[in-house]
């Protein structure tokens, strides 16, 4: 399974097609050169996963959904929107479906940030934008990683 690191700006061409970084293709390992895109849940950004990671997040959905329940269906309705399979092609370019890239409003600059098993995509200004105080951050890892068993 790939571990994505780092944060990668790129341009997008006149056909909606970015050069996938070679920082970012080193990180693929076995995974293939097929990636799953959607839009993510809580952000205004696209997420894509290996095609290997986006059978796994099915695995979690399937385990979790029923779908003889009304709500289970609308979620998956809605989480299955605009999901487009891409594919590294020969030059080492992946299209970015042009539907997506409006729905998160990126336009010619893009910024790729690996987020452990996924790639989130972000417009460049709203990713510089989002970027969070140290202090602020500092507060934020201390809530969710600080344990009161470690403390005094």
């Amino acid at each position: 399974m790939a571990n994505f690191i780092g944060d990668y700006r790129c341009k997008i061409d006149a056909k909606g097609r970015i050069l996938f970084p070679a920082g970012l293709k080193k990180q693929l390992e076995t995974d293939g050169n097929c990636f799953v895109i959607k839009k993510d849940l809580f952000e205004q950004c696209l997420v894509m996963y290996t095609s290997k990671e986006w059978e796994r997040q099915n695995e979690i959905i399937r385990s979790r959904i029923n779908p003889f329940r009304r709500e289970h269906n609308v979620f998956l309705r809605q989480f299955y929107r605009g999901t487009a399979e891409i594919e590294l092609d020969n030059n080492g370019r992946l299209l970015l479906p042009k539907r997506l890239l409006d729905e998160a409003e990126i336009d010619k600059e893009i910024v790729l940030s690996g987020q452990d098993t996924k790639i989130e995509l972000w417009a460049d200004s709203k990713y510089d934008a989002m970027a969070q105080d140290e202090d602020e951050f500092a507060a934020l890892a201390e809530k969710i990683m600080g344990s009161s068993n470690a403390e005094g």
